[in-house]
């Protein structure tokens, strides 16, 4: 099966049941390659349907303070992208699904059609970058459909329904709603505008939607799984493992796992 089919299985999964995917997302390498392994294998044993594998990057732009500290800490640690691999096999091996998550320069500085076909050979389903604009992309596309993994690409609420239709039909799996204008983090209410924007991309295509940036508890997962198709949660999932290491993370995808499922729960 490839990526591509592993996502479209998992979303037709997800629709059948009525429900959001919950998608989790950790910095490869934190705290360290082993423990990076195990707390992913506690984001999947605790209900994440899809786990982001985040590349560490030293210029990470949409990343906030959280997540920007892990992943200094994941490059101090000396994370590579062959320690990349290599924990998106171990998610893969224990019947995980996942994503690799990573800005552009890493991909060309390594190869493209080398990065491609080495996450497909680990079992990865597709790759995120929020740095490259589909206009771009050609090249990165030819080598994810040679590899058969997905590319997946980001709209925001700026964007025009004409930008929402190009990026979309350049996306495979799904399409990555970012809630807010700004940088990742934890928040106190779901954006405003995130409804808006999953309704636009609905005008122009009905490839599966995840909206993240801002998730951080089972009532902010439930609000966000009535209009969205996948909620990504990364900050929290950080916050967790600084607090409590593989149990804590595990706890968390369960409260949020019941989240994305509350929508079709009856009323009491």
């Amino acid at each position: 099966m490839s990526g591509v089919d592993t996502l479209e299985a998992l979303f037709s999964q997800t629709r059948s049941e009525g429900r959001a995917a919950l998608v989790g997302y950790l910095p490869a390498g934190y705290p360290d390659v082993a423990g990076s392994k195990a707390l992913l294998g506690g984001m999947i044993a605790g209900g994440c349907d899809l786990v982001e594998v985040g590349m560490p990057f030293s210029d990470p732009v949409l990343d906030g303070p959280v997540i920007q500290a892990a992943q200094q800490q994941a490059l101090a640690n000396g994370t590579r992208i062959a320690d990349l691999f290599s924990i998106v096999e171990s998610v893969t091996a224990v019947g995980g699904r996942a994503v690799v998550m990573t800005y552009f320069n890493p991909i060309m500085a390594y190869g493209l059609q080398r990065f491609a076909d080495g996450l497909a050979a680990a079992g990865g389903a597709g790759v995120i970058t929020p740095d490259l604009i589909v206009d771009e992309a050609d090249g990165w596309r030819a080598a994810c459909e040679s590899a058969g993994v997905a590319p997946i690409f980001l709209v925001a609420p700026s964007s025009g329904l004409e930008r929402i239709a190009l990026t979309s039909a350049a996306s495979r799996g799904f399409l990555y709603a970012a809630s807010v204008m700004g940088v990742t983090g934890a928040r106190d209410h779901v954006s405003s505008d995130a409804p808006a924007l999953v309704a636009r991309c609905r005008q122009v295509s009905d490839i599966p939607v995840g909206v993240g940036l801002g998730v951080r508890t089972a009532e902010q997962a439930a609000e966000i799984a009535e209009f969205a198709d996948a909620v990504i949660v990364g900050s929290a999932f950080v916050s967790a493992a600084e607090r409590g290491g593989v149990e804590a993370v595990a706890g968390l995808a369960g409260e949020l796992a019941i989240g994305v499922r509350r929508r079709h729960a009856p009323s009491a």
